[in-house]
Order: structure tokens, then C-alpha cells, then sequence
């Protein structure tokens, strides 16, 4: 049983989830769920633009954007990116550009970052934490208010991406090389850790930093090791053969947020033609998207962007599938909260972000989500 960190977060929630995920509820052979109707550009921009008053309403004095006390700057960066996603920028003269700006200043004060590259260690987000940052502040790169401070994104940024190199590097079991896990000392790995470093390093590489073909490589061969073929269809039944991915290779129980997650990992690494990018498609297109399931908001994440990437109807119906159901579940706030536990301690700046993420298909501002 994976370790529980101390206190119940979505960083630690995270790690239960892709275990025990539990969304999959429908078997490989039921048809995809259609929505109960076609949600309008007007209700998806609508939505949006509250979602993201409420992420405004919710930063504090020192420009930090979270609803609960731990993990700070991993929700912060969430926070900024969600925002970047929908068309914002930290030059905006806007109440919501403002925030950007503010918030930034925060995450790149001199006591968040460790000396060695480390965002994760002093507001206990550890790996997971590090990775969002990390793949904040490359996406965010020339947006800065100034040069100055776009000089200082750059510079924190390299220094995260140094870290998680030198963390890939560490001695691993031959299944485990190319991945990540809770620490940057980690012996081990998982694919819920990974993908997150995965993507800030893909990021990272497009922004023009430095980050080597190789990293990005053993990456890609640690995301193949994590996929596994259905159980549930065999070679002799009918029907192309689907795939998903696992927590950790080894393991052949696939979960809707492991391969949503792995979808996603293998997409922006540039495998869109690989067999398991093509498998996992088919895979989750058999899934029923419910609202009531575990950590449906990380999964559903994934599933947005991942789907998007793949196009044509598998990104239609899934965009449709995730409006329908993110509008409909939508607070008069214009945040989100979560209807499973572990998820919902997490708090309603997470779960909004996420769904304003989810719901950035729309829009693909971000470089690392678009197609």
C-alpha cells in the first residue's frame, strides 16, 4: 500500500488515486456516455470568466492564491497557469492580470526555492509541487511584467529543471530508470510523479532552456514500461486491442488517471502516432466521465488536454462530455468543489483550477497544450 503523506492533501490524495482509482466504472465494452446536452461557447466563456473572478478572490495580501494551509506554491502555480491557459498575462490591466503579477512575485521569492532548485521541500508539495511550479514558470516565460522579472523566471526555472535531471539520474531498478517519485533522492518511481516532470521538462526544451534529448528519451521509454494492455479484451476476441497505463510498471491494473495522465505525457513528448497514445484513446473512449468519482478532477485533467491532443471525435466528444459536466456542477461562486473526500480537502482553489484547465481545450493559450 502506497504511503500516505501526513497531511491529507491532493498531492498526497494524488498518490492513493492512482492506485485505487475507482472512475472507471463502466467496462471496455459499454459505449461511450454522451452528454446530456451540447453546452454553448457563451456558457463555457461565462463560466470561465467567474472561475477565474473566484481564483482572484481568493489570493492573500503576500500574493499567495490558496484556500487552505499547506502547499502554497504548488497551488499558486496552478493557479497562474489556469489563468495563462484562458488568455491572461501578468501585463494585463486587469484585476485578473494583477493577481498574475502579484502572484508570480510570490512563487519567485527568495525563501520558496531551496538553493539546490527545490520548490517542493519548504511548502511540502515535494516532487508534485515541484513539477507544477516548474511547468509554470516555463509556460509563463515572456510574460513577465519587465525584463527583470522575466530574467528571474528564467533563471528559477532552469535551476527547477536542473533539479529534476539530476533527480532522473538517480540509481533506479532498470523499470523504474527515466521516472520520478515523492523526492529528488527517490530510488523509485510512478507515473503520477512523472508525468509532472515530464511535461516541465517538455515545456522547459520548448522554451529554449536546457534540458538534453536524453532526459526527454528515457522518459518516454519509463511512460512505455507504465502502459499495459486491457485485461479485459483478449487477442481473440473481437475488436481492436486498447491499452492503458499503470501506476507503476509491473502492475497491469490501468486506471482512468493513470492513462489519462500517460495520454498526455507521451503526447508532449511528440509520440502522437505511438501505439499506446493510439490504445489509450480507445481505451478512455469506452469510459463513463461521473462527477461522483474519486479525484475526479485530477483525471478529468488529463483527460481534457490528453483527448484534445488526439483530435477529431475523440477530442469532440470529450470536450463536450467535460463541459456539460463541469458547467452543470459549477458553484454560484464560480468555483468548483470536489464530491470525493481525499479530493475535496485538497479545496475549491485546486478544483477550480483544474476544471479551468480541463475547460482550456477551448482556448489553447498555453504552448504545451496545443496541438
Amino acid at each position: 500500500m502506497i504511503q500516505r503523506l501526513l497531511t491529507l492533501t491532493i498531492l498526497g490524495a494524488i498518490t492513493c488515486a492512482a492506485v485505487s482509482d475507482s472512475i472507471n466504472t463502466a467496462s471496455a465494452a459499454d459505449p461511450p456516455a454522451l452528454p446530456a446536452r451540447d453546452v454553448s461557447a457563451d456558457e463555457v466563456d461565462n463560466a470561465v470568466d467567474v472561475a477565474i473572478k473566484y481564483l482572484v478572490s481568493q489570493q492573500k495580501e503576500n500574493g499567495l492564491i490558496n484556500d487552505q494551509r499547506s502547499n502554497e506554491v504548488a497551488m499558486t502555480s496552478l493557479a497562474l497557469m489556469a489563468m495563462a491557459a484562458v488568455g491572461h498575462q501578468p501585463s494585463d490591466s486587469t484585476a485578473a492580470g494583477a493577481a498574475m503579477h502579484k502572484g508570480l512575485e510570490y512563487v519567485l521569492g527568495d525563501d520558496r526555492q531551496a538553493d539546490n532548485g527545490y520548490f517542493g521541500s519548504r511548502d511540502g508539495s515535494r516532487m508534485y509541487g515541484h513539477g507544477i511550479t516548474t511547468l509554470m514558470l516555463s509556460e509563463l516565460l515572456g510574460m513577465g511584467l519587465n525584463d527583470a522579472q522575466d530574467l528571474k523566471i528564467r533563471q528559477r526555472c532552469q535551476k527547477a529543471v536542473d533539479l529534476i535531471l539530476r533527480a532522473q539520474q538517480v540509481k533506479k531498478s532498470d523499470r523504474e530508470t527515466g521516472g520520478w517519485r515523492y523526492t529528488p533522492e527517490a530510488r523509485d518511481a510512478d507515473l503520477s510523479v512523472s508525468v509532472w516532470q515530464v511535461m516541465a521538462l517538455r515545456s522547459a526544451k520548448n522554451a529554449g532552456l536546457d534540458v538534453p534529448g536524453q532526459a526527454i528519451q528515457e522518459a518516454i521509454e519509463y511512460l512505455r514500461r507504465s502502459n499495459t494492455r486491457d485485461r479485459s479484451r483478449s487477442d481473440n476476441q473481437q475488436g481492436a486491442a486498447t491499452s492503458g497505463f499503470s501506476y507503476q510498471p509491473g502492475t497491469r491494473d490501468a486506471t482512468f488517471t493513470m492513462t489519462s495522465a500517460g495520454l498526455l505525457a507521451m503526447q508532449v513528448c511528440g509520440q502522437y502516432e505511438a501505439r499506446e497514445v493510439l490504445e489509450a484513446t480507445d481505451w478512455l473512449a469506452d469510459r463513463k466521465l461521473e462527477m461522483k468519482e474519486r479525484f475526479f478532477f485530477y483525471g478529468t485533467y488529463y483527460y481534457a488536454q490528453g483527448m484534445y491532443q488526439r483530435g477529431g471525435d475523440y477530442a469532440a466528444h470529450a470536450r463536450r462530455n467535460v463541459e456539460e459536466i463541469l458547467l452543470r456542477h459549477q458553484r454560484p461562486d464560480g468555483s468548483w468543489q470536489s464530491e470525493d473526500g481525499q479530493e475535496r480537502s485538497a479545496g475549491n482553489v485546486y478544483a477550480t483550477s483544474m476544471a479551468v484547465l480541463s475547460l482550456s481545450v477551448k482556448y489553447h493559450f498555453l504552448p504545451i497544450y496545443q496541438r
